[in-house]
């Protein structure tokens, strides 16, 4: 036993799994520097910090908090160089928002392998509560220029990610610099000592390990907005600056390699929506055939995850269950064929569409498109 932390239970059987990057499966752990979220095994909407998914391109940095600087210029009145320990005395907030990487569901592209889990398919998305100083204040607190509408967010990581974003009104009423996750410093893999929050926005964007904030009149057109975090789209055309993440959802229990019997049953799932709440989710147990509502077991938040439910008696005959989610705007998770129709699939990012699992006769949960 560690003397000052508290470990699970030996009888809990809870781990990430690793991963790799697109239809790259069976990584030997000591070699991969990405991971995913085990959705099938939690409950609730918040994720441990120990469980949140990892995604990085160089590894994670071991930056010393003390040494470490967050530099804020270009189109701005007074440029500042800010310690860590500058921002913690700062006025601070406190949200609870999720994270996604846009690769998050890129397993079911073009073809669905029935042996995979939920972890499998939608593990790279998280929500914690963060917490940090307003990016508001801080651009007060320089004096960014009235013309400035583009900020540039640099990473201190061996990759130095770097993501232009539009300097709007709501990016600067909800962005924040987070030092704090779950109610203790941010993790290493994570960002540790400060990361950018971005609250419904692509992952890439909420950049970790952050050094540099460079406000312009333009993007910079880094080579992660041009060749690395575009979409390429049916007509070979590739999409910049799909930032906001769409409206999802998905069942996490049951899902795929779970077993099931006859009788009742919960239907358990989470769903989010870059765009604000989640007003509705439905969910179907005859292949999207009907639909009934499903109930929220929690406090629905903007752009965080939401947990619904519903009750089933399974009748043990082979049959599909699928959610969709609705959110305060309007917007409608798609189903598989409206949305292939719309994006094709030369394109890797931003997979939205609904998510069926099949049941067999033997009560086994496995993957499929539809």
């Amino acid at each position: 036993m560690i003397w000052g932390l508290s470990p699970r239970s030996k009888y809990v059987k809870i781990a990430r799994i690793p991963e790799a990057g697109p239809g790259v499966r069976n990584v030997d752990p000591s070699d991969a520097i990405n991971a995913k979220t085990p959705l099938d095994k939690l409950v609730g909407s918040i994720t441990p910090s120990d469980l949140h998914y990892e995604r990085s391109h160089a590894g994670n940095p071991d930056l010393d908090p003390t040494k470490h600087r967050l530099l804020m210029h270009g189109m701005v009145k007074k440029p500042l160089v800010l310690r860590v320990e500058d921002l913690q005395a700062m006025p601070s907030i406190s949200r609870v928002v999720f994270i996604e990487c846009t690769g998050n569901g890129w397993e079911n592209w073009k073809k669905a392998d029935p042996n995979l889990t939920v972890q499998n398919t939608h593990g790279l998305v998280s929500t914690n509560e963060w917490t940090g100083v307003p990016l508001r204040f801080l651009i007060d607190l320089c004096g960014v220029d009235r013309n400035s509408t583009w900020v540039l967010a640099e990473g201190g990581d061996a990759a130095g990610v770097a993501r232009s974003s539009p300097l709007t009104d709501e990016i600067m009423d909800e962005a924040f610099v987070a030092y704090g996750q779950n109610g203790e410093p941010l993790r290493p893999a994570h960002g540790y000592p400060i990361r950018l929050v971005m609250p419904g926005f692509e992952g890439n964007l909420n950049i970790k390990w952050l050094r540099r904030l460079k406000f312009g009149d333009q993007p910079w057109m880094t080579r992660w907005e041009t060749d690395r975090y575009t979409q390429l789209l049916a007509d070979g055309k590739a999409r910049q600056f799909q930032l906001r993440m769409e409206t999802n959802s998905v069942i996490t229990s049951p899902s795929g390699m779970m077993q099931i019997k006859p009788g009742y049953n919960r239907v358990s799932g989470l769903a989010w929506s870059g765009h604000g709440k989640i007003s509705r989710v439905e969910i179907s147990t005859d292949g999207a055939q009907t639909w009934r509502p499903a109930q929220f077991t929690g406090l629905v938040l903007p752009r965080a995850q939401t947990r619904f439910q519903m009750d089933w008696v399974w009748d043990g005959k082979p049959t599909k269950i699928v959610s969709r989610s609705t959110d305060e705007k309007g917007n409608v998770q798609p189903d598989r064929k409206s949305f292939i129709a719309q994006m094709g699939t030369n394109a890797l990012f931003h997979y939205n569409a609904q998510q069926t699992w099949s049941v067999d006769a033997n009560g086994r949960v496995s993957n499929v498109l539809a």
